[in-house]
């Protein structure tokens, strides 16, 4: 017979570890840790505490107990923080924003590496620089790489080389590695190589560098060359002149404030550099069960802290907590200089706590309170969602529909300047698809419409949207690359999960929060192009379904049966009709059977 929890907690040894709570299908639903295993899992079995409805509901869900021993409580912090960010178990505090750190990527592992803005770091070979605040502090990095070293962010195939260049390299900001004979493997990488120094915070040995190959191309004659390397040398100075005096201008901590009602929390995050706040961060909460401050925030710094590669000299919590004295080691190790969590109780210190806290409260008024949020807050959320460089002004969304792949049709509905502009819809008759085959469908309205824009001379627009999963996202990118339109953003909306996927990082799809302006956005777009897609897909069926019954009376054929619903619009209409009123369009031995067989059939 199986021991059960209570038991097991009573075998566990007094030793530091992690213990993992599973549900009975193996999976963890609750990771915690503890200076001694048995002292705290034994906590959860004991009806003193009580009054725990989050801690009841977990035990009710609880199956299994699994526990891991370490040689300390560090270790034991920094694994329970891995484990909950692998498993994301339901009844941990788990850290939720809209808005996430940026990161500058190298992904030197490929041919022609390239330079991104990402708000996820993975294990694929990539280099991450960051984080990066204000967040358009990434973005002008990276556009500053784009203007010197020309150094592309691109979701281009280079594996191959393509026929012509996309519009960037015509404007000098990409050395056009994606066709042969542009530029060469060795100006490339040096370009690289350049771009990771800046990055790396190699000022002195760039400029070094730059300097050697100004006098070289000097010496060659190469004036063009040397010119390029003296801007390059003056920008690099003026960028590390301005580090040097944000680095020694003042005071640098975190902040953090919140505001709780019930199951409902919202969390402020202050950037404070060089005596002022550089950015804000925001953490929504829905079901947070009975709120404990402490162990809410041990949980939170852990989680925020302990991966993060910059590390404040302090950070100001709003209360102190058991395992803080331990989190402060952990942060000033990992630093290589002193970190300090503290909960100011006076001074200006404690007066920008309180800042925060209400500011925590304003952004918990305006998510859970305020229904509509503004056009502003949620292109600016949609555009750090999906990495976009701007907040999109126009975006197109495609949708396709049919039965069973008969009256195969597609819709394109257009958002521009915070609205649906109905003027720019447009209504499609699939023609070279003849069967149910959504990608191919999907494929060919696309090719359609960006081909005409190309003809015309036309602005793309900000995003296109595509209502489906990856293979409709596949679809449309493959008509892009088809008519050599690269770097236009494109995002797909799964409509079960709701998760968006990017063109060119499928492999990271987002999850947005369901409160979330941005996916309000999205969700209002892509139901529009169904909604129309749908609508216009309809009326085909029903035009071809009185087509024909109407072929069905002798003499009818389908072209005297379009002209019929030309003129007169619908079935029902032609039965009020006389025969002489029929005749003003068919013949009359036609008008006359038409009438007889219309008196005879219900109407619908």
């Amino acid at each position: 017979m199986n021991p059960t929890l209570p038991e097991k907690a009573e075998a566990l040894p007094a030793q530091p570890g992690v213990y993992v709570f599973k549900d009975e299908a193996g999976q963890p639903i609750y990771v915690g840790k503890a200076k001694s295993l048995r002292h705290r899992v034994r906590s959860y079995f004991q009806d003193s505490r009580g009054g725990d409805e989050k801690r009841d509901r977990m035990l009710d869900v609880a199956h299994d107990l699994e526990t891991i021993l370490v040689d300390n409580e560090h270790e034991a912090m920094a694994l329970e923080n891995n484990l909950i960010k692998q498993y994301k178990p339901r009844y941990n505090i788990l850290l939720r924003d809209d808005k996430s750190y940026p990161y500058i990527k190298l992904t030197v592992s490929e041919r022609f590496p390239r330079v991104y803005v990402t708000r996820r770091v993975k294990k694929d070979g990539a280099v991450y620089y960051g984080p990066y605040f204000p967040a358009n502090l990434a973005y002008r990095i990276v556009d500053f790489i784009h203007r010197q070293w020309l150094v592309p962010s691109c979701s281009v195939d280079l594996t191959r080389y393509h026929p012509r260049p996309c519009l960037q390299y015509y404007i000098k900001r990409c050395l056009g590695p994606c066709v042969e004979s542009l530029t060469t493997p060795e100006r490339y990488a040096e370009a690289v190589r350049d771009a990771r120094w800046l990055l790396e915070g190699r000022e002195s040995e760039l400029v070094r560098s730059l300097h050697g190959r100004m006098a070289d191309a000097s010496h060659k004659l190469e004036f063009e060359d040397a010119a390029r390397y003296r801007d390059q040398i003056q920008t690099v100075e003026e960028v590390r002149e301005r580090q040097k005096m944000a680095a020694h201008s003042g005071e640098e901590a975190d902040i953090l404030g919140f505001h709780q009602e019930g199951p409902l929390a919202a969390v402020n995050l202050f950037h404070l550099r060089g005596g002022r706040v550089l950015d804000r961060r925001e953490f929504f909460w829905e079901d947070i069960g009975e709120f404990n401050p402490g162990e809410f925030f041990s949980s939170l710094l852990k989680q925020i802290y302990l991966d993060q590669q910059y590390l404040p000299g302090e950070i100001h919590a709003p209360v102190d907590f058991d395992d803080r004295e331990i989190l402060e080691e952990l942060l000033s190790r990992k630093r290589g200089r002193p970190v300090h969590i503290l909960t100011p109780r006076a001074g200006r210190k404690r007066a920008l706590l309180e800042l925060v806290a209400r500011n925590a409260q304003h952004s918990f008024e305006r998510r859970f309170r305020i229904l509509k949020p503004h056009a502003r807050e949620a292109l600016e959320s949609l555009s750090e969602a999906l990495d976009l460089s701007k907040p999109p002004n126009r975006i197109e969304a495609f949708d396709v529909s049919h039965t069973q792949g008969t009256d195969i049709v597609a819709s394109m509905v257009v958002w521009e300047a915070g609205k649906m502009k109905k003027a720019d819809y447009r209504k499609y008759i699939i023609k070279t698809v003849p069967q149910n085959d959504d990608f191919a469908s999907m494929k060919e309205v696309v090719g359609r419409r960006y081909r005409r824009l190309q003809e015309e001379k036309k602005t793309f627009p900000d995003l296109v949207l595509i209502d489906g999963g990856v293979g409709q996202l596949h679809a449309a990118g493959a008509a892009l690359e088809e008519l050599g339109i690269i770097n236009q953003p494109l995002a797909s909306i799964a409509k079960r999960e709701e998760i968006l996927c990017v063109q060119g990082r499928e492999n990271e799809p987002v999850a947005l929060d369901h409160h979330s302006p941005a996916l309000h956005l999205v969700q209002q777009i892509r139901d529009e192009a169904h909604r129309f897609a749908v609508t216009f897909h309809r009326a085909r069926r029903a035009k071809r379904e009185v087509t024909t019954e109407l072929v069905q009376i002798p003499g009818v054929g389908e072209k005297t049966a379009r002209k019929l619903l030309s003129h007169f619009g619908s079935l029902n209409k032609l039965r009020a009709l006389s025969p002489e009123e029929l005749g003003q369009v068919v013949k009359p031995s036609q008008a006359q059977r038409i009438f007889e067989y219309l008196s005879k059939t219900p109407q619908t």
